[in-house]
């Protein structure tokens, strides 16, 4: 066993030295970085660890569901959905669609109607809470018929929470698509209750750009400029020159649709524009209106304000088109990004706003470097003085185990937290356990009288078992923490993952090819431990 082939040798001296490289670039300060690797070739690995909230500072936003603009967006909807019910059962209503605060309220007159539109009017209140068990049975919308033919469509609390736990996952995935897209490092979104979405991004300079973009629905929609004497408009106001215009309600397109966005310039005039482009069903339904719609203003609505109309000079077809007006630079790339990232299902309210000084982050990350240093140098004189030159061996084999950890969480662009500092101290200890089981099995064979070849054939060969069911074990806590926590407790997961197998591999293949070249070497008759 302790004879390795040569061509293993290279493989194991070569991975030690990629892991140590890897490393290299999170050991510099970022101007050392910058500077060192700035004129290297682009496959020079260059990435660093980043570092978490809590070492490096950043901002820390709690944001809330805006419950009543979501419950009025839920009533112009059920409204909406009413209308469609009465056109397809072609019954007329006495006195319109009355919004409630919780819902809509009717009045079908005649009993005939009545019976036609309300099976379709009980399928809009479907059962709530439909989860792994089926639906639980509650409506998610109560319906209340009254003799006199006034209908009542409420929305229950339970159907009413079910929404606001839709929106709000809706709501993280689209946080964070913005907040990758724009290049950030590891955000930390995490839901506080039932309407409440924590947002922790370390290292952001700039808190105002964040609040800016959270607090945007980025909501696109296509309407035509209503004409003189049109029914169904209402008034928004133009973001260029503050006047009001009339658009008509029924929506061409929505920013759903939107496959795609970026910031560019006008070729004619220079101006910053946003270039988009249409999914299938957006492309036909652009150029069906745009067809039909040819003369006539084409209203781009963001966020209910007009911020260009158009004239529609010729159908267009192609499934794209630019959004134009007076842009600057950062907004064009600010719009594109969030159109991009997609729009917010509901508006949200800033109510708690903290950010985190880097002061904070150098006491922490002193405090954790010095924990390091001293569990490591006190692990390193213990396994000196108990082992004498298999202790160095040891020593070293931890060493490169920290370094090649470094490297791989640089790799995965995995973030360090203070958490993940305790895994690293932990992967210490437990590479060192490793190399203890080996060294005290050496030991104990070499009492017996074996040849230390022999002792250390079997040292290697018999602990390897106990290693790997130890490091095994502690490997599925790691990843059970990992898919059950969140946060800095993944954190710690992924850095303690990472240090079991980076622990068999330097305690187990790279040491034994250091003790057997040093036998190579010395070729002793026995083994002294």
């Amino acid at each position: 066993m302790m004879r390795i082939s040569r061509i293993k040798s290279i493989l194991i001296i070569l991975a030690s030295l990629l892991g140590c490289l890897l490393a290299v670039p999170s050991l510099m300060p970022e101007t050392t970085r910058k500077a060192v690797f700035g004129s290297l070739p682009a496959w020079v690995p260059q990435k660093a660890v980043s570092l978490g909230l809590d070492l490096q500072g950043g901002a820390h936003v709690l944001l809330e569901i805006d419950k009543p603009d979501l419950i009025r967006s839920m009533n112009t909807q059920l409204r909406d959905d009413v209308r469609r019910v009465m056109r397809e059962e072609r019954v007329a209503l006495q006195g319109g669609i009355a919004m409630q605060p919780r819902g809509v309220q009717f009045r079908i007159p005649q009993a005939d109607d009545r019976a036609r539109a309300l099976p379709k009017l009980r399928l809009l209140a479907q059962p709530a809470g439909q989860q792994l068990f089926g639906p639980t049975g509650t409506q998610t919308i109560d319906l209340v018929e009254a003799p006199d033919g006034q209908i009542t469509m409420t929305y229950s609390d339970l159907g009413l929470n079910e929404r606001i736990r839709r929106v709000g996952q809706q709501t993280i995935e689209v946080i964070e698509k913005r907040i990758n897209i724009d290049g950030t490092k590891e955000p930390s979104i995490q839901r506080q209750g039932l309407d409440r979405i924590l947002v922790q991004v370390p290292g952001l300079t700039d808190p105002q750009q964040l609040k800016e973009r959270l607090g945007r629905t980025a909501k696109l929609q296509f309407r035509f400029v209503a004409e003189a004497g049109a029914a169904d408009t209402e008034q928004m106001r133009n973001r260029d020159s503050g006047q009001l215009v009339a658009v008509e309600r029924s929506v061409i397109v929505e920013g759903e649709d939107l496959i795609d966005a970026q910031a560019s310039f006008d070729q004619r005039t220079g101006q910053p524009i946003v270039n988009f482009r249409f999914n299938i069903r957006g492309s036909q339904r652009f150029g069906d209106a745009t067809t039909r719609g040819v003369g006539r203003q084409l209203a781009i609505v963001l966020d209910n304000e007009v911020i260009s109309a158009p004239v529609v000079q010729t159908p267009i077809t192609g499934g794209s088109g630019q959004i134009s007006g007076q842009f600057s630079v950062e907004q064009v790339n600010s719009l594109s990004l969030l159109l991009r990232a997609g729009a917010l299902p509901a508006k949200l309210a800033i109510i708690e706003e903290r950010t985190v000084g880097a002061g904070l982050g150098a006491d922490s990350i002193r405090a954790g470097l010095l924990a390091s240093y001293l569990a490591m140098a006190l692990v390193a004189v213990f396994m000196i003085v108990t082992y004498g030159f298999f202790g160095v061996v040891a020593v070293i084999a931890v060493t490169i185990n920290v370094f090649m950890l470094l490297g791989l969480l640089a790799v995965i662009g995995a973030t360090l937290t203070l958490p993940g500092i305790a895994g690293i101290v932990l992967t210490v200890g437990m590479a060192v356990d490793a190399n203890v089981l080996i060294y005290e099995r050496v030991r104990e064979e070499a009492r017996m009288g074996r040849s230390a070849i022999s002792a250390l054939d079997a040292g290697f060969e018999r602990a390897l078992s106990t290693i790997v069911d130890a490091n095994l074990t502690t490997l599925i806590a790691a990843i059970v923490l990992f898919f059950l926590g969140s946060g800095p407790v993944r954190g710690f997961a992924v850095t303690l993952s990472l240090g079991i197998l980076t622990t068999v591999f330097t305690a187990f293949t790279l040491s034994r090819l250091m003790i057997a070249t040093w036998y190579r070497w010395r070729r002793p008759s026995k083994v002294v431990i």
